[in-house]
């Protein structure tokens, strides 16, 4: 069960003066049978070009992985410990096609969540420790640490004993593999 998140929004009401249009817990939220323990939970994206005088709910339509073509995606993922036994049971492409992307998942990798995204993602640890899993190395990342992920492949491994939030801003993105490469 996620904890849950509190989102403010905030707008303008007819004469221009800025409010609170919404003071409430976030409700578009993703828990799945073929991944236990991960919750997502979006609170807000843009479409192209951002805008302050848009929608006052941008999240109401069906979570999927990505971030619209051209926009955003703010979400918080909550990755609960993991259990190796249960976790080699599961299937990543089913996973990830109740997100709309199982064509994203990396097949035969040291994780059956192993993924990559066409985006720039923004990551903050917001509490508890969590491995990001790349295709032959790992980093702990843990409260405070912040990310920066450049369409990579990898995989969230929550290998300790307490749940671990993340806050993310994905950033639809274009690149090819090999270019400005280390």
């Amino acid at each position: 069960m996620p904890i849950p998140i509190r989102r403010v929004i905030t707008g303008h009401d007819k004469s221009g003066k800025a409010i609170v249009v919404r003071d409430d817990a976030a409700t578009n939220i993703l828990e799945r049978p073929n991944r236990p323990g991960v919750a997502l939970t979006n609170l807000w994206q843009t479409f192209e070009d951002a805008r302050f005088d848009g929608p006052e709910e941008t999240v109401a339509d069906e979570l999927v992985l990505h971030p619209p073509k051209g926009g955003t995606v703010f979400r918080i993922v909550q990755f609960d410990p993991e259990d190796p036994e249960v976790l080699s049971r599961l299937d990543g492409a089913a996973a990830f096609a109740e997100m709309g992307a199982s064509h994203n998942v990396v097949e035969n990798a040291r994780h059956p969540f192993m993924h990559r995204t066409d985006s720039v993602d923004y990551a903050i640890v917001l509490t508890g420790r969590i491995k990001m899993l790349l295709d032959d190395s790992e980093i702990e990342l843990s409260a405070g640490d912040v990310l920066v992920q450049r369409g990579t492949n990898h995989a969230w491994s929550n290998q300790f004993d307490e749940p671990c939030q993340i806050a993310f801003v994905l950033v639809d993105a274009e690149g090819q593999l090999g270019e400005n490469t280390i």
